[in-house]
């Protein structure tokens, strides 16, 4: 039995959910949302309350199950309350700017890179004297805000020596001693 797949999901105060076929749609105060529902998953909705039930208890219905569950347990907290995610900039001569949608970055290459950031997603960049830049990412998608972070991450991925690069607030990097005298 999947412990995930087996837990209800609420419905969010302000929240409209509706089951087209195999297609669920979550629609609330900060956008729309919508999922594929896999076959051999049925998806109810009952007093403010969606459960879902497999088919049978093959090893591909049980994954399933549980994926298809956590997916509309996200959608639903993001078009209520939205992802966020933040990420620092470490490393001399690291900046980052925005002008709306698009997100200049310098991580030390000749050029800098300027990327232009999906609508749904919106940027934050705050700078202070002293303290390492932030780059902050705010969205109802969650696969979409962490799929943008995940991108800007790749662009410096942390050293581990120093730490140089883009990481995630509160990341703890795996540290490497250098060279010994």
């Amino acid at each position: 039995m999947s412990r995930i797949g087996k837990n209800p999901v609420s419905i969010a105060q302000g929240v409209d959910v509706n089951i087209n076929e195999n297609v669920i749609t979550v629609k609330g105060k900060l956008g729309e949302l919508s999922q594929t529902i896999s076959e051999g998953i049925t998806v109810k909705i009952e007093n403010d309350v969606i459960t879902l039930d497999r088919a049978s208890e093959s090893k591909d219905h049980k994954a399933q199950h549980g994926l298809m569950r956590a997916l509309i347990n996200n959608m639903i907290e993001g078009v209520s309350k939205g992802w966020t995610k933040d990420l620092e900039l470490v490393g001399v001569g690291y900046r980052a700017s925005n002008q709306g949608q698009k997100l200049d970055l310098a991580l030390g290459f000749s050029h800098n890179i300027i990327l232009n950031l999906a609508p749904e997603v919106k940027v934050e960049t705050i700078s202070e004297k002293g303290k390492n830049p932030i780059i902050k990412l705010s969205s109802f998608d969650k696969q979409l805000v962490g799929q943008v972070a995940a991108k800007i991450r790749s662009f410096r991925v942390p050293e581990p020596y120093k730490g140089k690069g883009v990481k995630f607030v509160g990341e703890v990097l795996r540290r490497k001693a250098g060279k010994s005298a």
